[in-house]
């Protein structure tokens, strides 16, 4: 007997919105390759012919991807949201050709596929994390801690552990070595039993690394991410041959081409998935990717809002390869306020992404209208 198709309501896209706005930190992030004061994101709307809403969020990083507000904005408006007018939203692999065949945009073009993910979920009656995988309830989280003296480093820390339980951190690093290495020995001592990992963001060079890297060892340090400049593909791989921690690849693995050309020089042992630029598309194409290259993956953070960290939590719970480490999604804590008429919360460490279809994001449209900046 053959297959029998399962009818449904035919919708399509009509329309994608990019709407610019500007929340400031509470506590501003700062780090080797740039700083940021304000989250000067972008609200992605991809609506559909039944009048349901997908929504994500782009974060703009010129210094690392050169992308600025402005440009995804202009991007969303007039290239990518007129190539997915009257698609099918189910039709993702259609929609990932329309978008992925366009030059840059990275950042705009994961916030795109987001959306449309978004929307799925909604138009299945399912939450994203099930339709991606469904693996844990739950998982536990690492907190960023940016650039500061070492003693108000510890402090953070300190803080993120007493509030909201968490135990993992990732550690800013990349400045001069003996300044990198008392603010990690500050955290450790203010948290013996945490696990810490650091990040360069490419602030070192080569030999600063190397010492760098034989300090962390000492302390405990779990893994180093994006130690060397990204054109010191040979120092990265020199580094990932000496470490007996793993060489994250961050900034070096921003999309699936680059995450095969770090693995095959070898040049790093853990791949940073971050879905604020490789959507859930190429995510998963990129964590299959490190399954077969038996690489460990971590879910990585851009800094994002509340709508990015629901986004972020959905992805990372749905895999096992995932699941089983923190992922970074709680620096939506650092903001002053969110678009979220509710936002995500941290109990003891853990977060669960939303059971409502797709990434249950709700905007307060009031808060919303007070922080967007094209008015």
């Amino acid at each position: 007997m053959g297959l029998v198709a399962v009818p449904r309501a035919l919708t399509t896209i009509t329309r994608v919105e990019a709407i610019p706005y500007s929340v400031p930190y509470r506590v501003p992030g700062r780090f080797a390759s740039g700083a940021v004061e304000r989250a000067d994101n972008v609200l992605v709307r991809v609506h559909s012919a039944d009048g349901l809403v997908g929504q994500a969020e782009a974060q703009p990083r010129p210094y690392t991807y050169g992308e600025t507000q402005a440009t995804i904005v202009a991007a969303v408006r007039h290239r990518l949201g007129p190539a997915l007018e009257g698609l099918d939203p189910l039709a993702t692999e259609l929609i990932e050709a329309r978008c992925g065949g366009m030059p840059g945009d990275r950042v705009a073009r994961g916030a795109i596929d987001l959306a449309v993910w978004d929307l799925v979920g909604q138009l299945l009656g399912q939450p994203c994390a099930l339709l991606l995988g469904g693996y844990a309830g739950e998982v536990s989280v690492a907190h960023m801690v940016s650039f500061g003296e070492p003693s108000a480093m510890a402090e953070e820390a300190l803080a993120m552990r007493s509030r909201h339980g968490i135990r993992t951190f990732k550690v800013k690093v990349g400045r001069d070595v003996d300044t990198d290495v008392a603010a990690v020995t500050a955290v450790r001592e203010a948290l013996p039993e945490a696990e810490l990992y650091v990040d360069a963001n490419r602030g070192w060079a080569y030999d600063a690394a190397l010492r760098a890297g034989e300090a962390f060892a000492d302390l405990g340090v779990a893994a180093i991410e994006e130690p060397l400049a990204l054109e010191d593909r040979r120092g990265r791989t020199r580094l990932a041959d000496r470490w007996l921690v793993p060489l994250v690849g961050d900034e070096s693995c921003i999309s699936l081409a680059h995450v095969a050309r770090e693995l095959d020089d070898g040049a790093v042992g853990m791949v940073s998935v971050k879905v604020a630029r490789t959507g859930f598309t190429e995510s998963r194409r990129i964590l299959g990717l490190c399954l077969g290259r038996s690489v460990p993956a971590v879910v990585g953070s851009q800094y994002e809002g509340g709508v990015g960290a629901l986004a972020t939590v959905a992805f990372a719970s749905a895999f096992a390869a995932t699941a089983r480490r923190p992922a970074e999604a709680t620096n939506f804590l650092d903001l002053a306020d969110d678009l979220l008429a509710e936002p995500p919360t941290v109990v003891d460490g853990r977060m669960a992404p939303r059971p409502a279809p797709g990434l249950g994001i709700e905007i307060d449209e009031d808060r919303l209208e007070h922080y967007r900046i094209d008015r």
